[in-house]
């Protein structure tokens, strides 16, 4: 399980993101990832991140509870 605690003000800024398609840095397992925040969604019964990588437009799963750092990059 991750290490991140996820506050109402951080889920705020994850709800954000989605709604104007940021880009996101995320870790989860010792990867980082910097994807664009599609969609708030559930996998396996928990919450989850539906994002894309901008380079390949692969589209990808993160469960909230596994990540370990969340941001949102502003540009």
């Amino acid at each position: 399980m991750g290490t991140f605690r996820w506050t109402p003000e951080r889920m705020e800024q994850l709800e954000h993101a989605v709604l104007r398609r940021k880009r996101v840095s995320l870790r989860r397992r010792g990867n980082e990832y910097v994807v664009v925040a599609s969609a708030l969604t559930t996998s396996r019964g928990r919450d989850a991140l539906s994002a894309y990588l901008a380079m390949t437009g692969e589209e990808l799963v993160f469960v909230l509870a596994e990540l370990d750092h969340f941001q949102v990059i502003e540009t």
